[in-house]
């Protein structure tokens, strides 16, 4: 699906049809049909109303969101503390080479108290688990992103993470890809720049959710690349939802998005984008 949006050269528009596919559109869709169907099918009508305001509901729930996640995405779990160690080893015996690949997940493309562009909450927490990741095994870092498709302005996702990690982490980055517009470029052009580095081992960080797509790109493009390069899963962001149980199943802004980045990673792996 993805070679068919480049294809046609529309790829500008994934954001837009994204954003289409995912809810709230359709069941507000299916709540409009519901009340068309009132002239003629009064109890259809409200059954097919009842459906819409309940998926609404629940799709905006934490409660769902995580439901989701562990049943339809199944993520690996975190590195464990002997897993850390496991890499720590790799990175001090030559001639194994470790490199720590955090993937971009949003920008502002202008930030006024900062007076440029900055990293979203997602890129953010990404970002501080890969400094952290780095400095507890010694591997060095990088971090892929650039603008996204249908966006221009601004520097790209990559910039602002360096200047962020030597600023504010004392810690600067190794390596910056700053010209990838989503996952499959992301693993592309990641592993073409760590190919000519001698990079045997690829620790990849990004949340949860979106590990199994990210770990299916870089495996996929360090086959095409013809790279020996072994992939390391270390998720973030999983930790189940905190709040008492009732709260899970009412809706929530926590609800709403963690269904929608769930929802997105499906249709991202049955598409292959």
């Amino acid at each position: 699906m993805n070679d068919l949006f480049i294809l046609l050269g529309i790829q500008t528009w994934k954001p837009v049809l994204t954003a289409l596919l995912l809810p709230p559109v359709p069941w507000l869709l299916v709540i409009l049909v519901g009340a068309r169907m009132m002239y003629w099918r009064r109890l259809v009508s409200w059954l097919v109303i009842l459906l819409g305001t309940s998926g609404l509901w629940l799709c905006c729930t934490t409660a769902v969101g995580y439901w989701l996640q562990q049943v339809a995405l199944k993520p690996p779990a975190a590195l464990s503390p002997e897993r850390v160690a496991e890499i720590k080893r790799i990175v001090s015996s030559p001639p194994s080479k470790v490199a720590i690949v955090v993937l971009g997940g949003g920008r502002e493309p202008m930030a006024p108290e900062y007076g440029g562009s900055n990293l979203t909450d997602i890129s953010l927490q990404r970002l501080h688990y890969g400094v952290w990741l780095s400095r507890q095994t010694g591997a060095p870092l990088m971090f892929s992103g650039g603008v996204g498709h249908g966006d221009s302005i601004g520097t790209s996702e990559a910039e602002a993470a360096a200047r962020i990690a030597e600023r504010d982490y004392g810690k600067p980055l190794t390596w910056s890809e700053g010209e990838s517009r989503d996952t499959r470029e992301n693993a592309a052009r990641s592993i073409a720049m760590l190919k000519t580095a001698g990079i045997t081992d690829l620790v990849l960080v990004t949340h949860g959710y979106h590990m199994p797509r990210a770990v299916r790109a870089f495996q996929v493009g360090a086959q095409r690349a013809e790279v020996p390069m072994r992939v390391w899963a270390a998720p973030m962001g999983l930790a189940p939802p905190s709040d008492h149980i009732a709260l899970r199943w009412l809706p929530s802004n926590e609800g709403f998005r963690r269904v929608r980045f769930v929802l997105r990673e499906l249709a991202g792996l049955l598409m292959g984008a």
